[in-house]
């Protein structure tokens, strides 16, 4: 069985690692690229950068801060914020971030998925999707949570694998920040429904949770930003509990 993967989140805005609740109320959280060093030394298997603000303040992400962290961690990671187009990517890729994450742009744009699928690889593309629970369904939302589509959650996903998708981030809004625990109903239901890891956001308060997680949905990763930045949990002593429950992790 494949070792399922812990994976910190950190949000960056104007160059600093920042956290909120529900998207909104953020609170400073460190320099991404010391946090970025601290959680490879940890144990983390990976790390996502996003780059909160890029999309909706129609900028593209800092390259020097990509190529810092490359210099400092022998781990994979994600960037995502402001990646419109095949050169956006390209230049991430060539700073050294191992894989790309898209939200907005793909929504707006879908065939941007097929693009970066057919010049770099389907494991290099993550697609994100931030969404939230409304009287009509589970929608996505766009611009960090911003903006609301009449788009379907489950539609959008499974149109994203079809595309070349190699991974899908799925974001509970509803649970962003609040430390109740990941949306277990919704994740297992996109879980089952796709072919592709799914990596579970939004939520995460305890150890438990990320127990229950993989236990109840069986995604392949679970990611968290504020727990981890904190303190509250630890990764090495995450890692062993996990273990001691019978769900495989690379210690």
């Amino acid at each position: 069985m494949l070792s399922k993967r812990i994976i910190p989140c950190l949000d960056v805005k104007d160059g600093r690692t920042v956290k909120g609740v529900n998207f909104v109320d953020l609170r400073d959280a460190g320099d991404p690229v010391e946090l970025a060093w601290q959680y490879s030394q940890q144990g983390a298997d990976e790390l996502v950068f996003l780059d909160i603000t890029a999309t909706h303040e129609k900028r593209k992400t800092t390259l020097e801060m990509v190529k810092a962290v490359a210099r400092q961690i022998n781990i994979p990671f994600t960037i995502g914020g402001g990646i419109s187009e095949i050169k956006d990517a390209e230049a991430l890729l060539n700073a050294g971030a191992d894989k790309i994450s898209i939200n907005s742009a793909a929504v707006r744009r879908p065939e941007l998925i097929d693009e970066l699928a057919k010049a770099f690889g389907i494991q290099f593309v993550v697609v994100a999707v931030d969404t939230k629970h409304l009287p009509e369904g589970d929608i996505v939302h766009l611009n960090g949570g911003r903006l609301a589509t009449e788009i379907q959650t489950q539609n959008w996903i499974k149109e994203a694998e079809n595309r070349g998708a190699g991974e899908i981030l799925l974001t509970s809004m509803d649970k962003d920040g609040t430390k109740s625990g990941f949306d277990n109903v919704l994740l297992k239901e996109i879980n089952d429904m796709v072919s592709i890891p799914v990596i579970a956001s939004g939520g995460a308060g305890s150890q438990q949770d990320f127990i229950d997680v993989f236990q109840k949905t069986n995604v392949d990763a679970a990611l968290a930003a504020s727990v981890f930045h904190y303190g509250e949990i630890l990764i090495p002593e995450l890692k062993k509990l996990l273990q001691e429950n019978n769900i495989p992790v690379r210690l």
